[in-house]
């Protein structure tokens, strides 16, 4: 019987290339890279290495690059940091009603501790409406958080369009479509 698996936007099969850079640091390897002996020191230069790679990947500068252990993690750091970061300019962050949990999750608790967060609605094919989300933005919006392609209906959501929204009202624009935000990056 074959498998029809449709859920790599969660977790996928790992490319063979991929393996093969890892397997060092999963059988021999193994040094903790924030430690001091040999084999961390081995540990935070190929770390080091693989940032620098994935800086030039994407166009990004060396210190730009932060790994996370999940998307889940990277979404919380994302949207805290930047909250925490920017809270001087306002507490106001507009996302969508369809997000990942780890976004709305993490909205729910800047909402506790003050921020005000604006869930944009979709519409029937899950898309958000431009007019809206310009309708939403107001002097403390310090944050737009909209998911590119939605892992459970599809929707592929107008990624370009929203980034320059964003830069025309100097927001800071996440997303997990990382050419996007670059090409209007202030």
């Amino acid at each position: 019987m074959d498998t029809y698996y449709f859920d790599n936007g969660a977790t996928t099969k790992v490319k063979e290339e991929v393996l093969n850079e890892m397997l060092p640091f999963l059988k021999e390897e193994y040094g903790n890279p924030s430690a001091l002996y040999g084999l961390a020191r081995y540990a935070k230069k190929e770390v080091e290495n693989a940032r620098q790679k994935v800086a030039d990947l994407i166009g990004a500068k060396k210190q730009e690059i932060y790994f996370t252990s999940s998307g889940s993690e990277a979404d919380n750091t994302a949207l805290k940091g930047i909250a925490y970061l920017n809270k001087n300019k306002g507490n106001h962050i507009i996302t969508s009603k369809i997000e990942h949990p780890a976004i709305l999750e993490s909205c729910a608790f800047l909402e506790k501790i003050g921020f005000n967060i604006t869930y944009l609605n979709v519409d029937s094919n899950g898309f958000i409406s431009l007019n809206e989300l310009e309708k939403a933005i107001n002097e403390k919006t310090i944050l737009i958080s909209i998911m590119f392609a939605n892992n459970e209906i599809g929707t592929i959501q107008p990624i370009e369009d929203i980034a320059k929204i964003a830069h025309k009202n100097n927001i800071i624009f996440h997303t997990d479509a990382v050419q996007a935000c670059r090409k209007y990056k202030n």
